[in-house]
């Protein structure tokens, strides 16, 4: 048989198995990813009801879902829980933007970049809760304090992944771009920020993660409102499994806020052609 031949017979054993419908693959994916979670809490009920571990540390998923039904039902988790997302909204926001504007001003200035990174820099690593004191010391107990503080986490994500976006720009773009005698406007908005756009989506998810970790600080530090402080007042009285259920909650919000710019991500990088795993 010649080479030809052999060739052809082995393309015509090759079965192809069909494509499963787009919907149909985005629910199987949904469920792979919650197989894991599943099976770590049938484990750990198993775990409680039979006694392995104290319901005072590890209370079993039962009695934390029936805390948090509790919770539900007297409104305490939702009244909480709405001073907590606005607290968080708004810190975001406004770390976000101010983190967009000097990411972009100084990835466009290299005179910028060498008054102003040093200085951002150096701030980056300062840890929350060391620059908590002093926010009560200024600002007090107040919003202003928490809020703040929620937009410094906020900022640095942001602020670090515009700049290097756009100083990761392909130069061959640029000299594209003279070619076709685009304008300094047309420029940024056409090629600079589109380019950096990936950059900037992934600094924006960073950035939520900073925020609501920004938060639980914030609230824990000092507050009389909010899902950090029902942890905290949980905790003094030994509550375990409200505990469990504010952490869940942030859990949860995380996994929201965090899902809803990947949706974002899909709709505005529609254009790459990356390699997305097998």
């Amino acid at each position: 048989m010649s080479k030809t031949s052999v060739v052809d017979v082995g393309k015509s054993l090759v079965v192809k198995r069909p494509k499963l419908p787009s919907y149909q693959r985005k629910t199987k994916v949904l469920l792979q990813g919650f197989i894991i979670p599943l099976l770590i809490l049938v484990l750990w009920q198993l775990g409680g009801s039979f006694g392995f571990v104290s319901p005072t540390i590890l209370p079993a998923p039962s009695v934390i879902y029936h805390s948090f039904i509790n919770l539900a039902v007297t409104g305490e988790l939702w009244s909480n829980l709405e001073i907590s997302v606005w607290r968080a909204a708004l810190g975001f926001i406004l770390g976000a933007s101010l983190g967009l504007i000097f990411g972009v001003i100084v990835g466009f200035s290299t005179r910028s970049e060498e008054l102003l990174d040093p200085s951002f820099q150096m701030l980056r690593t300062v840890p929350h809760l060391a620059v908590t004191p002093l926010f009560i010391l200024w600002f007090g107990f107040g919003e202003t304090s928490k809020i703040l503080l929620i937009s410094m986490g906020a900022f640095f994500p942001v602020y670090v992944n515009t700049f290097l976006g756009i100083r990761g720009v392909d130069s061959k773009l640029f000299d594209v771009a003279k070619i076709l005698e685009f304008s300094r406007t047309k420029l940024i908005t056409r090629l600079i920020l589109p380019a950096a756009l990936p950059n900037i989506l992934l600094g924006i998810r960073l950035s939520l993660g900073a925020a609501w970790l920004g938060l639980v600080v914030a609230e824990m530090m000092g507050s009389s409102a909010g899902i950090g402080y029902m942890i905290m007042d949980a905790r003094q009285f030994s509550n375990t499994d409200i505990v469990f259920v504010g952490i869940i909650i942030f859990a949860i919000g995380g996994k929201l806020t965090d899902s809803i710019v990947r949706l974002l991500e899909l709709k505005l990088l529609k254009w790459r052609d990356t390699y997305s795993g097998k």
